[in-house]
């Protein structure tokens, strides 16, 4: 069967490849198809796209939209117009958002001792999209940390001292943009909503009245037990299913791409699946 990956990250975000290395390695890994997928840019897509026509990868122009939660909430969008004005413009406000909230970051870090300022986020990170990973490298970078992980689970997470919440978009606008932009809406990693199975099937029934298209079905992080349970959520709130590893690069090592930690299979029959969806056709392939 073929496999696919539908949700990696290059540096145009928190990833640490470029996009056109991010399509050789999935070349190199026997994937027949990918989407970049980065935060709350399309910086990339072009290039990977240009990329996979030449390698011969079919590349989903695709995004990572960060929505306000009390937890997390990432909506991914597929097949997306990333020349849209509509979408650009709104990227360029979260861009705006995105970095008030690495200051506001930076000011709780500051205030436990952690001393580290915007300016050398902004050479460590290399793009003009911020993000957590970027200030998690810099904290290891000055000693204050002894890896990327340890600065999420000790720092930056949710819930932990340094985190902020601060996001651009509510999911309803993160799901109308991509629509507008003329994709197709998903609901991201729902482990890391951290809420129970109601809780989960509520925010999917009042997404769906926006537009939700489908939910990350098949995910690097969840469990057996996490990926029968929301595929039987997504059968029941008639939602499609994609799948990916989150790859980004020496950023997550544990993480490769189209495996994930290792025993990751996302088949190809759900981006045809989605493909019907996007036509308007029959999504029972």
């Amino acid at each position: 069967m073929k496999r696919i990956d539908l949700h990696t990250h290059s540096y145009y975000s928190d990833g640490t490849m470029s996009p056109a290395d991010v399509v050789c390695a999935a070349k190199a890994a026997g994937l027949s198809a990918i989407a970049l997928s980065d935060h709350d840019t399309v910086g990339g897509v072009a290039e990977a796209m240009a990329e996979g026509a030449r390698l011969g990868i079919e590349v989903i122009p695709a995004i990572e939209l960060s929505a306000q939660s009390d937890t997390q909430m990432h909506i991914l969008g597929y097949f997306i117009d990333h020349e849209n004005g509509e979408l650009l413009e709104a990227l360029e406000y979260a861009k705006k958002v995105r970095a008030q909230r690495e200051l506001d970051v930076i000011e709780k870090l500051n205030e436990h001792g952690i001393k580290i300022g915007m300016d050398e986020l902004r050479e460590i990170a290399g793009s003009d999209v911020l993000c957590r990973a970027h200030i998690a490298k810099l904290m290891v970078k000055k000693g204050y940390s002894a890896s990327v992980s340890e600065a999420f689970e000790l720092w930056l997470g949710v819930g932990r001292p340094a985190y902020s919440s601060r996001q651009a978009l509510t999911a309803s606008d993160a799901v109308r943009l991509i629509k507008s932009a003329g994709g197709l809406a998903f609901a991201a990693h729902l482990n890391q909503m951290k809420k129970s199975t109601d809780r989960v099937r509520e925010e999917l029934i009042r997404l769906k009245s926006d537009g939700l298209d489908g939910i990350e079905g098949i995910y690097t992080e969840y469990t057996p037990e996490q990926t029968a349970e929301y595929g039987a959520l997504a059968d029941e709130l008639g939602l499609v299913k994609s799948g990916g590893s989150d790859f980004h690069g020496e950023n997550r090592p544990q993480v490769a791409i189209g495996r994930g930690t290792g025993e990751l299979f996302v088949p190809y029959s759900l981006l045809e699946i989605m493909k019907n969806k996007h036509l308007g056709l029959d999504t029972r392939a």
